[in-house]
């Protein structure tokens, strides 16, 4: 579910981190603060799902606090609760995997209630949803079409929600995309997520591979690096570019089943986006070069850093 480019994302920000701190890490410390990376996007994913729920769930909650008024009208005891009854939310409801998680998680004292009672607001007085509650029928398409449109024309566009959610998650920015596309596959297929391993073992294998890979043999990485720098000086390159390029480097020598272009495709991306204006030229000239001599000189021959 978790892809390699997130992976790689993971374990630069893990490498940054570990970089800028002032005391010594202990052992076993790199890989703890790299499960946490991967357990805030979990975390982030849960909460999104929650909140959808909340939204959908809040017909239930509108009944209940129009009847309860002093004196209702005809109108406040008869609101429709159909959505709250909808067959993909209550497939989420029973969804024992991801009901444990946001328990664990505490999220539901982290959601803006007044925030879900707008979006609901809007949702009663669209097209959309006065169609849908028109028809006392339940058809599987029309289940589905309400609960997108909540999420793709309410939640997500809407700038409260997003100030919200990146006030909540700093790691918006960095898994944002990444958290939808999972958001979407599960709505897809609510219950078939283990949120406990939302990370699959092969995948976090390459991960916990590829940071201590670069903490453990740093220094051979760099003498593939530094002589290639010329007129550079190494104390004065970006810190992620100086990251990126040991991790590129680690691939081509440790893992074999990665292609080098592939590689070097994806460290020029990441130098892109997350270091300076000419991170993503400089680090693919490093790196391109640095692959050439490999295959020149016979020595891409890949092999378990541990054994190296």
């Amino acid at each position: 579910m978790i892809s390699r480019r997130n992976i790689r994302v993971k374990v630069m920000q893990t490498l940054y981190t570990i970089d800028t701190l002032e005391q010594e890490v202990k052992p076993g410390e790199p890989v703890k603060l790299l499960q946490k990376h991967f357990d805030e996007s979990r975390s982030l994913l849960i909460y999104m799902i929650e909140f959808l729920n909340q939204v959908l769930s809040y017909a239930e909650t509108d009944a209940h606090h129009r009847a309860s008024k002093h004196l209702p009208t005809a109108q406040d005891l008869n609101v429709n609760t159909k959505i709250a009854g909808n067959e993909l939310l209550w497939r989420i409801k029973e969804d024992t995997s991801f009901t444990a998680a946001r328990d664990s998680e505490k999220l539901v004292h982290r959601i803006d209630k007044d925030l879900v009672r707008r979006i609901y607001v809007q949702l009663t007085e669209s097209a959309e949803y006065k169609a849908y509650i028109a028809s006392p029928e339940r058809k599987k398409d029309e289940e589905r079409a309400i609960v997108h449109f909540v999420w793709e024309q309410l939640i997500l566009p809407n700038e409260a929600f997003l100030g919200h959610i990146e006030e909540l998650y700093m790691n918006w920015d960095d898994d944002g995309e990444m958290a939808i596309q999972l958001f979407q596959m599960y709505l897809a297929k609510p219950g078939t997520f283990d949120f406990r391993t939302l990370i699959s073992a092969d995948k976090w294998s390459f991960a916990k591979g590829l940071l201590q890979a670069v903490l453990e043999k740093a220094e051979h990485l760099e003498t593939f690096i530094h002589p290639r720098l010329q007129n550079w000086d190494a104390e004065r390159i970006a810190v992620l570019d100086m990251i990126l390029m040991k991790m590129g480097v680690a691939e081509f020598l440790y893992f074999d089943t990665i292609p080098p272009k592939v590689t070097i495709n994806e460290y020029i991306d990441l130098a892109k986006e997350y270091s300076t204006a000419q991170s993503g030229q400089f680090v693919n000239g490093i790196l391109d070069n640095i692959h050439k001599e490999l295959v020149q000189t016979g020595k891409l021959q890949k092999t378990d850093f541990r054994k190296a």
